[in-house]
């Protein structure tokens, strides 16, 4: 089986390690396998089915039952750790400790997707190179962006893009986009996302006072509705931007980068908030 620094689920791990057991042993058990660990098997079979966590008291002992020692020990308890975080905040405090924990081929994929989602500036910058001519002059490509990044964080951004193999210079020396994207497991997916979706929130509500009304289009509404109307709602939202994105993927010679946010979200009580 893969070994522990492969996973970012530790549920996962301990399936793989249990049906390797048990293709080496027939007669390994989710029994044999609980007694081992000090759970009931029923509830190691809940376990391994997604459905509970394991103790914090137990850890030690999967990890012994696993042949976990060290290093490997400590990046199985930062797993479980990160699958009972009750915040997306705790949960990037125990994520970036896997990264940490990780071998050095792997955490360097890792963290630099993760820093992608993490941080507003990458998208932009790769945005922005599908019409400006760069080949170079990372200051007057930091200025491009709105608000400016500096020199530094735009050649930050162009080594991430290339590591990623999201862009690539041609022939003549200019970055172009390339076809690949950055595909990787949800889990820790959504740490980064909210994170990029807070800094965008931000930039549009500084947008107000950054740019002319005749450069954005802000606007509000507050609305009444019940429950089958919020999941309508949500999917004429999805309508929408599958349509724009569709439109502006037709559009020939674009000359800007823009940020679209669809912000619906409850002024009042829901259910059982």
């Amino acid at each position: 089986m893969k070994p522990i620094f492969e996973y970012l689920d530790y549920r996962a791990f301990l399936k793989d390690f249990y049906e390797a057991k048990k293709a080496q042993h027939s007669f390994f058990s989710y029994r044999m396998f609980g007694k081992k660990v000090g759970v009931d098997a029923s509830y190691l079979a809940k376990v391994l089915m997604n459905a509970r966590h394991i103790s914090e008291d137990s850890i030690p002992r999967f990890a012994e039952a696993c042949g976990l020692q060290g290093k490997e020990a400590k990046y199985f308890q930062t797993l479980v750790n990160f699958a009972k975080a009750k915040s997306n905040t705790e949960g990037k405090i125990h994520f970036e400790k896997l990264l940490t924990l990780k071998t050095d081929s792997a955490r360097k994929v890792l963290a630099g997707q993760y820093e992608y989602y993490r941080e507003w500036q990458h998208s932009a910058v790769r945005s922005v190179l599908e019409y400006h001519d760069f080949r170079g002059d990372y200051k007057a490509l930091a200025n491009m962006l709105s608000p400016a990044i500096t020199p530094k964080q735009a050649r930050e951004s162009i080594a991430l893009l290339l590591q990623l193999g999201l862009i690539a210079a041609d022939g003549e020396g200019r970055y172009r986009l390339t076809e690949a994207a950055v595909t990787t497991g949800s889990q820790w997916r959504s740490l980064a996302v909210e994170a990029f979706q807070e800094e965008t929130i931000r930039l549009s509500r500084e947008s107000i006072k950054r740019h002319p009304k005749e450069l954005r289009d802000i606007s509000t509404v507050t609305m009444n509705i019940n429950a089958a109307d919020y999941a309508e709602v949500r999917e004429r939202i999805r309508e929408f931007r599958a349509s724009l994105i569709h439109y502006v993927g037709e559009s020939r010679n674009p000359d800007r980068t823009y940020q679209l946010n669809v912000q619906l979200f409850p002024l009042s009580k829901v259910g059982s908030l």
